[in-house]
């Protein structure tokens, strides 16, 4: 049979005539409504030709590549059995089924019959590809697995590559070559994704961006150590493959045991990056866990660090509460011997010298300024000193090894620190009315148990959630460090990045946000002098770059004035009455010419309003910009451009600003105008942005 599975805007083609493992012949442009007769012939086409000094039949990609296949390139399937050197060998196809639209289920088996395979591939209605495999032994003795990755085929003209490195406060910088023969990979191993997590392996047509060329990319939906790459070779198609990252003996698949991947997902897009979140933006929000309004968020961490005591944390509660704040963090510094970062960790009660009647007087306080209380935690992690630790030597991973931050990590693997983590989690939760966790995790394993650590994490969010179900949590890695697919089916918030420096913000929210839709992106408003750059940013800049997310604060308000209190007051308020659109709507990037310039937006799904940034990062190429042009609005309908405060005004340099901003009404002009032709800029100092209001008017 062959299988085509279509939805906007992609089709997914698959050829599952004869006995082999299913070929892909198509994932890419909707190919239309096709016939059997249409497909069969689309499929006879695909067929190549055999060259000079080859296998003796025509070289196809299949669903499972491998060198019976006489595919050269990396394979599907790695693995082997203790005395079978022949393993896992040549797989055959034993039948696909179609259990619902939209997805198919290729079963194979190898011809010694010792291993089965299902493959799974949905195709959501919003074009968003997945695949992921189970492997089932059933042969009599283990099977060692060492790869099972889902790889399609890319076009010829896909010839550039886009993924992204980063450092800790530097994520998500993007970097992108010509795609040549050999392999382009990506690898982690971390035992989470890592502050420079390939995150999007994207290729494209030369020069696409985030408005233009054909772009196919993948994503590996797992917290753990993986796998991005991109193949291209002499010798047969190009390729893009994604995959867990197993350690030797990682994946022992005992008999009678089945051993199920991650999801890759792939998604496809002829209108550049944007393109991409087009996608997927709205198939996470189609199984998000956010049920409500992301609430302002007030964290204690860069205010006063590990200093805790109820009379300054209750004047910040306070304060908190009179601009409008509506979520309190506690951070970290608040249980037993917690005096610094060096101690204490996994002794998870309340410290009673600093909290001698436990935490209630303070939430108590916060929920009197109107706020509800949120509580920080490391659950994965342990400090050697620490009464946990030297009660439980054993629930400590590699406590001979290096430490990372002066932490080592518990066995969440290990039943008993399981058991007790997940208790003392569910104490809390229980006696307080806690209902938002900051859940950190804050070093690498450093051990080959990437695959045990994060599927006994996820049962652990999966237990606290099921106990909990009002509790909110947010994920948090030494601040971007493990931001993935996987962990956002169990959150309700990442933090985007340990640096509140908005000029490091703007590209870090900017890329993380193709794949992550904004109320999931933690962005706070920090002090004017940045605690991880040391650079010191205008109110304005600050309140601009934080609006575009799940927006919250991380300064100590007790110290501002009275006239940075008004102005956090009033950015407050517009973002709560923006935050409909900003969490709901398509976020659109504009291409700039000149990399210190950018313009980015939300636009309603209903094309009817939209706020855009527009954002200078530093001193531009020329004297007169480029027009800001602003893209992804209906191009049927007329709209009013206006420029809006949301508390401190832009700087700008300029003897005169554009005419059409002296008009408190701001001007009119249908969408194509505005996308093609634009509007002239206000010629911002570096560092800093500029809001406008865009609203349908016919």
């Amino acid at each position: 049979m062959i299988s085509h599975i279509r939805a906007a805007g992609t089709s997914f083609l698959l050829d599952a005539r004869g006995t082999g493992v299913p070929s892909v012949v198509h994932w890419g442009r909707d190919l239309g409504a096709l016939d059997e007769a249409a497909l069969t012939a689309v499929a006879d086409a695909a067929i190549p030709a055999v060259p000079p000094s080859s296998i003796d039949v025509p070289l196809r990609l299949t669903l499972l590549p491998g060198l019976t296949d006489g595919w050269s390139g990396r394979p599907g399937i790695s693995g082997f059995s203790s005395g079978d050197s022949r393993n896992p060998g040549a797989f055959s196809l034993v039948g696909v089924e179609t259990p619902a639209q939209h997805k198919l289920l290729v079963r194979l088996a190898n011809t010694a019959g010792s291993l089965a395979i299902t493959v799974e591939i949905e195709l959501s209605e919003h074009g968003v590809l997945g695949l992921r495999s189970s492997i089932t032994n059933r042969a009599s003795t283990a099977f060692e697995l060492g790869s099972l990755d889902a790889i399609l085929p890319v076009p010829d003209r896909a010839s550039e590559v886009l993924d992204f490195s980063g450092l800790w406060t530097h994520e998500r910088r993007p970097q992108r070559h010509r795609m040549t023969h050999g392999v382009w990979s990506r690898e982690s191993r971390h035992g989470r994704p890592g502050h420079d997590d390939a995150f999007l392996l994207t290729v494209g047509t030369p020069g696409f961006g985030f408005r233009t060329g054909e772009v196919w990319a993948v994503h590996l939906a797992w917290s753990g150590d993986k796998r991005l790459w991109a193949e291209r070779s002499a010798l047969g198609p190009a390729t893009v493959g994604a995959g867990e990252l197993l350690a030797p003996g990682e994946a022992r698949v005992e008999p009678g045991e089945t051993w199920t991947t991650p999801w890759t997902i792939a998604v496809y897009s002829d209108a550049g990056l944007d393109g991409l979140s087009a996608h997927l933006h709205p198939w996470i929000r189609s199984w998000s866990t956010i049920t409500a309004p992301r609430p302002v968020v007030l964290n204690t961490w860069e205010a006063v660090y590990f200093d805790h005591d109820l009379t300054t944390l209750g004047e910040l509660a306070d304060v908190a509460g009179r601009v409008g704040v509506e979520r309190f963090v506690l951070d970290d510094g608040w249980f037993s011997g917690r005096t610094d970062d060096r101690r204490a960790l996994g002794d998870w009660f309340v410290d009673r010298a600093k909290w001698p009647d436990g935490l209630m007087p303070l939430i108590d306080r916060v929920h009197r300024a109107g706020m509800d209380f949120g509580l920080w935690v490391e659950p994965e992690m342990i400090n050697l000193d620490s009464d946990t630790a030297r009660e439980h030597p054993d629930w400590v991973i590699d406590a001979d090894g290096l430490s990372w931050r002066f932490q080592h990590v518990l066995d969440l693997g290990n039943p008993d620190a399981f058991d007790w983590i997940f208790a003392r989690i569910d104490a809390l939760l229980t006696e307080y009315p806690i209902r938002y966790l900051k859940w950190d995790h804050n070093r690498d394993l450093l051990t080959a148990s990437a695959h045990r650590q994060t599927t006994a994490l996820y049962r652990l969010i999966d237990a606290v959630r099921a106990a909990h179900p009002t509790v909110e949590i947010e994920s948090c890695a030494s601040g971007g460090a493990r931001i993935d697919l996987g962990i956002l089916r169990r959150v309700d918030r990442v933090w985007t990045s340990d640096t509140n420096d908005p000029l490091e913000r703007q590209e870090i929210q900017r890329y993380s946000s193709i794949v992550i839709p904004p109320e999931y992106l933690g962005g706070h408003l920090g002090a004017a002098r940045s605690h991880t750059t040391w650079r010191t940013s205008d109110l304005g800049f600050r309140l601009a770059t934080a609006l575009f997310g799940s927006a919250g604060i991380e300064w100590n308000l007790t110290a501002a004035d009275e006239d940075e209190l008004a102005s956090i007051g009033t950015w407050i308020s517009s973002y709560k009455s923006l935050r409909g659109l900003l969490h709901s709507g398509t976020v659109v990037r504009a291409d700039s010419s000149d990399p210190a310039l950018s313009l980015h937006g939300v636009v309603s799904s209903d094309g009817s309003t939209g706020l855009f940034a527009y954002v200078a990062s530093g001193a531009p190429l020329t004297a007169l910009p480029a027009p800001m042009r602003f893209p992804g609005l209906d191009p049927d309908r007329v709209y009013r451009v206006a420029p809006l405060s949301v508390g401190a005004e832009p700087r700008a340099i300029q003897d005169a600003a554009p005419p059409w901003l002296g008009n408190p009404e701001g001007v009119c002009l249908t969408a194509v105008v505005l996308a093609t032709v634009g509007l002239p800029a206000p010629l911002l100092a570096p560092e800093q942005a500029a809001l406008y209001s865009v609203t349908a008017v016919g």
